[in-house]
């Protein structure tokens, strides 16, 4: 089985369940770890895989409790650094349907540095890029940078996820755009919201976004339709992959569980070839990974709220 090496944001999310998705009501919050590369470790290593997370936290009690969240969920830490900048914040405010509304202040995650020793650990194994903040500037974005020529230089399989956050880029757009087509073009798996691959794209419609992003490079497009499923691209033949049918309280980590479990699968394959030849085995997996997503909408949270591969096969 592959190690699946996550790079990104490990913060502290403070969740105002049941009080609309407007943050400006909301009164009481409740931690949780969050992140969305490290939820995407923890899919993968709750599923019996190897998710190894690389990220920055602060030496305060919340980069302690982060830390402890991971190991706790069997996610190889040993390569996560810690600054004396404080952790970095997310503030979630959850409707009834489970929607939200998401405010940043950023810390500790940007201080990512790149770390050359990892290079020996990588050969012809995952590297899932899938940071809301990575491409803010500073030295994660640095860093992300280089982990991508590293991936490409040591026959890793390479996964984006653009992870757009409005609240992060202040009506910047055009430079989000920008900043993402080399990891569009280089990464052989791309998974979009539907506002992300059209955004990116610059396509409304979806089937014509699917054919210009893999135009720019990428090779196998997931988009995410919430309760409609998943639109899979792959090898000219798209197709929409149902989702199961739940009762959402809190979508945060839905699209993590979705691509943790999707990697998870890939990482067990033995070889990535398949991923490129076997649309019917892509759809086989994406159905699974759909299955994870709508499990973890279930309960608040995104790490705790992850399924165990029993509940998969339930």
């Amino acid at each position: 089985m592959k190690k699946v090496f996550c790079i990104g944001e490990l913060l502290i999310d403070f969740v105002a369940e049941r009080q609309g998705n407007d943050l400006s009501k909301a009164t009481e919050f409740t931690k949780k770890a969050g992140g969305a590369p490290a939820n995407v470790a923890c899919a993968i290593s709750k599923l019996g895989g190897n998710g190894v997370f690389i990220g920055c936290v602060g030496e305060d009690p919340f980069g302690k409790f982060l830390l402890d969240t991971l190991k706790n969920e069997g996610v190889d830490i040993s390569h996560t650094q810690q600054s004396e900048t404080f952790t970095t914040l997310a503030f979630v405010s959850i409707a009834e349907d489970g929607e939200r509304d998401f405010v940043f202040d950023r810390g500790a995650d940007r201080e990512l540095t790149y770390d050359p020793e990892l290079r020996k650990s990588l050969k012809g194994n995952m590297l899932h890029l899938g940071a809301a903040t990575a491409l803010l500037g500073g030295p994660l974005e640095k860093a992300y940078g280089k982990y991508l020529f590293d991936g490409l230089t040591k026959d890793m399989f390479i996964s984006f996820d653009p992870n757009f956050r409005g609240d992060l880029w202040k009506d910047d757009e055009e430079t989000f755009i920008k900043k993402c087509m080399p990891l569009v073009e280089k990464s052989h798996l791309c998974k979009f919201s539907m506002e992300e691959a059209q955004l990116i794209s610059g396509k409304q419609d979806l089937h014509e976004a699917c054919d210009k992003l893999h135009q720019i490079g990428t090779q196998v497009i997931t988009v995410t339709l919430g309760k409609e499923g998943t639109l899979l691209s792959a090898n000219g033949t798209k197709k929409i992959i149902p989702s199961v049918s739940v009762e959402p309280v809190d979508t945060t980590g839905a699209g993590d569980a979705f691509i943790g479990c999707l990697l998870y699968q890939i990482s067990d394959l033995g070889n990535f070839d398949p991923v490129f030849e076997d649309f019917d085995l892509l759809e086989k997996m994406v159905a699974t990974a759909n299955k994870a997503g709508a499990i973890t909408t279930t309960k608040y949270g995104a790490i705790v709220a992850l399924p165990t591969k029993d509940q998969l096969s339930e």
